[in-house]
């Protein structure tokens, strides 16, 4: 029986939710107030162990005074139902979309990081993760320190629903990778200069973002690209290829910045619900840039396979650093994930002095630990990437 509530749009909000609402979180099981876990160099802590059926709502995490390599060095791995490889296996700050380590705080549909005290932020994403039989979410540390800094505190939370029901057969799982090609092969020459009279008709040197083979749809990218080569990068046109594709691709883009919702060349950082160009390190485009975009209410489907790919550069003569994380719900996956690098390949580009920037940071922190505003002068440009003024205001 159906009732004209349910044409309105908070309908869900009035009815009831099947299952269990459930949380594991870092809180302090001797009642005290720690409520944080330390992850110690080369250790792996579980946060949630579940046995199914369930699904995962929403995850959140956060440190207090991170070196910025925390964000690449701590990995974020998700089994489903008793898998032997992940279905998520992707650098921790980059699932949140912190692009190449650096903090820039936004509020999207699906991932937002927002405000603590300055040296703090909260990582939130709310993928619903359904899982049949079991859920095991964990977080490895592969630095030689305690992850979050000098504190070593990770804080988290995993919301979660539990069910008395089977999931139906039809629930597909959701799984997210990171790839990255540092620096990306100009095609063709002139290289590292728009190019506008090359031609690309079989995509193959694009860059790829994300190989699937199974059925299921894409719900979300992060991209993020390091311009080495200055200048405007982003003459490159997505070209997403479903199924038997071969040429041309079911879709096929305009350029870079249409993907992400901006409009040309975008100077100015924005974010939205579904798309953001979240990270301009610089006007003229050089350095250091982060976008995303979130396929929620345009999911890209596929029956066989998917490869989302595109363009470094128009025709690809652009030597630039790209990586990215490919989000996606999928059935029956095929084949474990790729690999990710080794620590040293994953590091986020960071200057020279970047040590001596971080010390003078933290110890100006350590220092001013009763005065928040203090801290949020010095932490702020730091973890944005601001380092020579970090280390004006730190006094170094």
């Amino acid at each position: 029986m159906t009732h004209a509530i349910d044409d309105l749009m908070f309908a869900p909000l009035v009815r009831r939710h099947p299952g269990v609402s459930r949380r594991s979180s870092s809180w302090d099981r001797t009642g005290g107030n720690l409520d944080f876990v330390r992850v110690e160099p080369g250790s792996t802590v579980t946060l949630l162990d579940e046995r199914g059926p369930g699904c995962v709502t929403h995850l959140y995490c956060a440190m207090v005074g991170p070196d910025i390599t925390d964000h690449r060095d701590a990995i974020l791995r998700c089994h489903w139902d008793g898998e032997a490889s992940p279905s998520v296996e992707v650098p921790l700050g980059d699932f949140f979309g912190l692009c190449h380590g650096r903090v820039r705080r936004f509020q999207s549909a699906m991932v937002s990081v927002n405000p603590g005290m300055g040296a703090s932020f909260g990582l939130n994403a709310y993928f619903p993760m359904p899982f049949g039989s079991e859920a095991l979410v964990t977080i490895e540390n592969r630095s030689d320190r305690v992850l979050g800094g000098p504190l070593g505190c990770l804080w988290y939370h995993v919301e979660y629903l539990t069910f008395d029901e089977p999931l139906t057969s039809d629930t597909l799982r959701f799984h997210a990778s990171y790839r990255q090609e540092r620096p990306t092969t100009p095609a063709c020459e002139p290289a590292n200069i728009q190019l506008h009279a090359g031609r690309n008709t079989d995509g193959r040197d694009n860059y790829v973002a994300l190989e699937a083979v199974g059925r299921g749809h894409m719900v979300g990218l992060v991209l993020e690209i390091d311009n080495l080569a200055g200048g405007w990068y982003g003459e490159g046109d997505d070209m997403v290829f479903i199924d038997e594709d071969v040429w041309p691709p079911s879709i096929h883009g305009t350029g870079t910045e249409e993907v992400f919702g901006g409009g040309a060349c975008p100077t100015e950082e924005y974010c939205g619900p579904y798309s953001g160009f979240h990270l301009i390190e610089n006007p003229d485009f050089s350095g250091l840039v982060g976008m995303y975009r979130w396929y929620v209410p345009d999911p890209i489907v596929f029956d066989q396979s998917i490869r989302w790919t595109i363009e470094h550069g128009h025709a690809n003569n652009f030597a630039n650093d790209y990586s990215s994380v490919a989000y996606w719900y999928q059935a029956g996956r095929r084949a474990p994930l790729q690999a990710l690098p080794d620590r040293e390949a994953l590091r986020p580009p960071l200057p020279p002095n970047y040590e001596e920037v971080r010390d003078a940071t933290f110890a100006y922190m350590a220092a001013h630990t009763d005065d928040l505003s203090a801290i949020a002068a010095v932490s702020v440009p730091f973890y944005r990437g601001d380092f020579e003024q970090a280390l004006a205001r730190a006094g170094a």
